[in-house]
């Protein structure tokens, strides 16, 4: 089964129909899918170089503050000590993974799960084809308007360096190539622009 959606140009104009495969974009929607994968790829961007020095890696002095008794005061040892000023943290935050798995099936099906949302939201914009001689930030400005993206995420089959270049400036903007596609990316931009080229890798990819 297929679900038809308009083609439109860069001026905006309906100039065919495109079928969008149901097994891609009317997938069974789940919410805590799609959340997991968020969560994945979010943690598997923390760097986690986090670092503070301990009491035994802080340069300070090792001689003994004062002397054991007579003076009044609670026993000290070392300046090196967690509450002394310049002294070691404790229990601060060491270098570590936040890598989490998630199975190559659940990635795929989250994403057709988000592709399908958008197409229930009609947040997916297919045009017959997307290039430019050379960059032209206005031209490309002018196209989004056309097509009514106003914070869009733009697919391209592979390397298109004039719509790439076009693109830069355009701060609610961003081209991605198709098989790069990822759940974070789907979310953070209302409308998800495809051109056909993008469209048959998505199909190859996910289908």
């Amino acid at each position: 089964m297929t679900m038809k959606v308009p083609m439109k140009n860069l001026k905006g104009e309906v100039v065919g129909e495109v079928e969008l495969p149901d097994s891609i974009f009317a997938a069974r929607i789940s919410h805590p899918l799609m959340h997991q994968a968020l969560l994945r790829q979010n943690a598997n961007a923390h760097l986690g170089t986090h670092k503070v020095k301990t009491r035994a890696e802080v340069n300070r002095t090792t001689k003994k503050v004062y002397r054991q008794k007579g003076t009044g005061n609670a026993r000290q040892g070392s300046r090196k000590a967690p509450h002394w000023v310049g002294g070691g943290v404790a229990f601060g935050p060491q270098p570590r993974s936040y890598y989490q798995d998630m199975p190559k099936k659940m990635r795929r099906a989250a994403i057709r799960s988000a592709l399908s949302q958008k197409a229930a939201d009609q947040q997916i914009v297919v045009v017959d084809k997307l290039d430019f001689a050379s960059p032209k930030t206005k031209e490309f400005a002018a196209a989004m308007q056309a097509l009514g993206v106003t914070k869009g995420l733009v697919l391209l089959p592979g390397r298109r360096e004039a719509v790439e270049k076009s693109a830069r400036n355009l701060p609610y903007v961003k081209t991605l190539h198709a098989s790069y596609l990822n759940i974070r990316d789907i979310f953070k931009y209302d409308q998800l622009v495809m051109p056909l080229d993008a469209l048959e890798i998505i199909k190859a990819w996910l289908g």
